[in-house]
């Protein structure tokens, strides 16, 4: 399922195009006119085969067909889908990168109210940027994101260069026992360190996965990081891999895959020359840790078409705003443990503890009353996060709502690169400029999941 020949890409394209009746934009992020036909991405329980022990009980995913559905859309066109809750307990739906509006983000008190058993809610939006993203619950999300609940969302370009095949790799873990059942989600001694690892590892739900894929012929190979905790260090053999995106947005420079760190919420697009011999294979591995692990083959098939990376034209652009650093106003961010007492219980869960903070204030959970904002943005104008991690682990920071430019790190050489995750290593000092240009409340929190839900979250409001 997740390999694409181009016939199929251009059929998934007119697919897409049929949604996009009849909504209107009303400035950059609003919605207007009647919104299309919505795709229903049904919440529900059922089972899977993750491991040789045996079936997996009590999976959560969208829809009937196991792993939660690649939804395609296509930039500047409308989109729309409808989520029907079936689960014992509430959910929501947040469009991981996607610069929509304030009302779209799926994040419970914040942006919405809780979709609960037997309810449904309406998603319309038109996404301005092209690239890999991501669509994942932000409800009880330990549970529902490590039961299976993280889906991949491609926004296509017409005008993108063409490639022979495209890979999509969902990569994630499982916590899961001996036979083959889930397992507690998290150990507080792990969740206050890099945060609690899963015991099953794999890519679209299959553990080494092997594609077909044209020899000689160029692959976009489209990847996101969906799992709750795990950070990739990830490395390409048998085959030439260059990056071409990284959450996505275009890189400033291309440059070959090698040993990239990747966390979870971030995404990869790489362009793969597979081998030019029937039969050859590209192994994906991750290389963290003590020992490499396959995440994914690539085998070829048929003969060469003997195609050159360099032929490939250039991605798109996407319209993220450029900020004005003259006149830019920076925002003091402290990434820190903390000490302080347990959360709040709330509907949407809570872990019990508070291991962490922004700026000395652990998130207090998901509640009608929230702390105050980190700081309160004019709409427009330009900003400068100077986030300090003074923690001894490694935090993936993700900006709802908004993108920003990488400007410097204390640690490394960085390039200006344009995301909405930034991984910030122990002890280092970046700075992350962006316009606000989308009004609303805005979440900023670690997508490590278990640190994410102990403190390190809080929001920025833009007025």
């Amino acid at each position: 399922m997740p390999l694409f020949t181009r016939r199929n890409l251009l059929k998934a394209s007119a697919v897409a195009g049929a949604y996009g009746v009849g909504v209107g934009i009303a400035g950059k992020f609003g919605l207007a006119e009647a919104a299309p036909e919505p795709q229903v991405l049904k919440a529900l329980k059922t089972t899977a085969s993750l491991a040789d022990s045996g079936v997996t009980k009590d999976i959560m995913t969208w829809g009937d067909a196991g792993m939660p559905p690649v939804l395609r859309m296509t930039k500047g066109k409308p989109f729309a889908a409808r989520l029907t809750n079936t689960l014992d307990e509430p959910t929501t739906i947040h469009w991981h990168g996607l610069r929509i509006a304030n009302k779209m983000d799926g994040v419970p008190f914040m942006t919405q109210p809780y979709v609960y058993t037997g309810d449904s809610f309406d998603y319309a939006f038109t996404p301005p940027d092209a690239g890999t993203f991501w669509y994942h619950p932000h409800c009880n999300t330990l549970t529902q994101m490590g039961h299976g609940m993280t889906g991949v969302l491609l926004v296509e370009d017409p005008d993108d260069p063409v490639f022979d095949a495209e890979v999509v790799l969902n990569l994630r873990d499982w916590r899961l026992g001996g036979d083959g059942q889930f397992i507690a989600a998290f150990r507080p001694r792990d969740a206050a360190k890099t945060g609690t690892y899963g015991t099953v590892r794999t890519a679209n739900w299959y553990q080494e996965p092997q594609y077909d894929a044209p020899a000689g012929g160029l692959i976009r190979l489209r990847i996101a990081v969906t799992d709750v905790t795990r950070i990739f260090s990830l490395k390409m053999e048998g085959a030439e891999a260059t990056v071409i995106a990284l959450d996505g947005n275009p890189v400033p420079k291309r440059f070959p895959l090698d040993l990239l760190l990747i966390g979870p919420g971030q995404r990869l697009d790489l362009a793969v020359r597979m081998p030019d011999s029937e039969g050859a294979v590209a192994t994906l591995e991750d290389i963290r840790g003590t020992m490499p692990k396959t995440i994914a083959k690539l085998c070829a098939v048929g003969t060469s078409l003997k195609r050159n990376v360099g032929d490939l034209t250039a991605l798109g652009e996407n319209p993220v705003a450029k900020p004005d650093l003259s006149a830019a106003q920076k925002i003091p961010l402290i990434l820190s443990a903390t000490a302080e007492s347990a959360p709040v219980d709330s509907i949407c869960g809570t872990l019990g503890y508070s291991f962490w903070a922004i700026n000395k204030v652990p998130w207090p959970g998901d509640t009608p009353d929230p702390t105050a904002p980190l700081a309160e943005l004019k709409l427009g104008k330009s900003y400068i996060l100077q986030l300090e991690n003074v923690t001894p682990h490694t935090h993936p920071i993700h900006l709802h709502g908004m993108s920003f430019t990488v400007l410097s790190s204390s640690t490394r050489k960085v390039e200006p690169l344009v995301s909405d995750t930034y991984l910030v290593q122990p002890d280092e000092k970046v700075q992350l400029a962006f316009v606000a240009d989308n009004p609303g409340d805005w979440l900023l929190h670690c997508h490590i999941i278990e640190h994410q839900k102990t403190g390190m979250t809080s929001y920025v409001r833009v007025v």
